[in-house]
């Protein structure tokens, strides 16, 4: 993909089915299910790994899938998903065979976890910060406002730690985090290339995320896709979720942003930036938030358990 590409070449590959009484639709990297009124996504959580280039070498162990990208430098990349392709870790091993677990998704071994049961209601934040600090506009900013954006914590104390799904699925979780909405880059009716003249506008982006993953290596950030409301939900769902991949495979291919601190999902238009139902360009974009702290429980303790030497974990180490 490499930041290009549009919804008319992917409304040509989609395949429809049922399964279990529930409408299912197949598309190149990514899944759509419609869940009573609505749809929900899951996409190919490698894809955007095989998007950068180099081999990826996958293999089945006691029911998940070991799939290990390798990085410049000797770092491997291995991202762990069950039977049914969902999330279950993201794990970087360094070149001395140390492991640390970046994202953990699992919900146990074999259970499938229905979309509503990943939704978790939570009371809005109590902050003092103002509006145009909590989700900073990218053009109006300087660089130093936008690492300073994405390397806040939470504006408030969060009752518990969180999944990936339930992060990316809980619009009420994300509003405990500041939010920078990358609208230097304009996104076509339709499409999801970034042109040329605009990758360079991602630069501030990149050495922003930099700086922090420098500061530390284990930070995760979400790369959230939008539409404006023009379109079916289908649509909409699989061009937003193709737009945030494109930035994110941008980040890394053209700014060395490390590929396994990222992960990305596409929204749809149900977040609309400007309230209206006509063709809008500021509702076609991508926002990036840093959810490290969402994780951070699990991933301490997921990170000790992978570092002591005398338990081994065999299945962690694919060849």
């Amino acid at each position: 993909m490499r930041g290009g590409g549009g919804i008319d070449e992917v409304r040509q590959q989609r395949q429809e089915h049922s399964r279990d009484g529930v409408m299912v639709i197949q598309e190149p990297g990514r899944t759509i299910v419609r869940d009573g009124d609505g749809y929900f996504m899951r996409h190919d959580e490698t894809s955007r790994f095989r998007d950068l280039g180099g081999e990826i070498r996958s293999e089945r162990r006691n029911g998940e899938i070991y799939s290990v990208y390798d990085r410049p430098g000797g770092v491997q990349v291995i991202t762990v998903t069950d039977e049914y392709g969902q999330l279950t870790r993201r794990i970087r091993r360094y070149p001395d065979g140390r492991e640390v677990v970046l994202i953990e998704n699992s919900y146990g071994r074999g259970q499938q976890r229905a979309f509503e049961d990943q939704i978790v209601v939570l009371p809005p934040p109590q902050m003092d910060i103002p509006p145009d600090r909590y989700i900073l506009d990218a053009d109006e900013a300087d660089e130093g406002q936008i690492y300073e954006t994405l390397a806040a914590p939470p504006v408030a104390r969060l009752p518990r730690r969180y999944t990936l799904d339930e992060v990316r699925n809980s619009p009420a979780v994300r509003a405990y985090t500041r939010s920078v909405d990358i609208n230097t880059i304009n996104f076509a009716t339709g499409s999801w290339t970034v042109t040329p003249d605009q990758v360079q506008r991602l630069a501030a982006l990149a050495r922003a995320i930099n700086q922090a993953v420098q500061r530390n290596a284990n930070e995760v950030f979400l790369i959230e896709g939008h539409t404006d409301a023009v379109g079916s939900d289908v649509d909409n769902l699989s061009l937003s979720d193709n737009r945030a991949q494109a930035v994110a495979t941008i980040l890394t291919s053209s700014f060395n942003v490390p590929p396994e601190n990222l992960t990305s999902q596409g929204y749809g238009e149900q977040y609309l930036k400007v309230q209206t139902q006509e063709a809008s360009r500021e509702n076609r974009r991508v926002t990036v938030r840093r959810i490290t702290d969402l994780l951070a429980q699990q991933q301490q303790q997921l990170q000790q358990q992978s570092q002591q030497p005398q338990q081994p974990q065999p299945q962690q180490q694919p060849q």
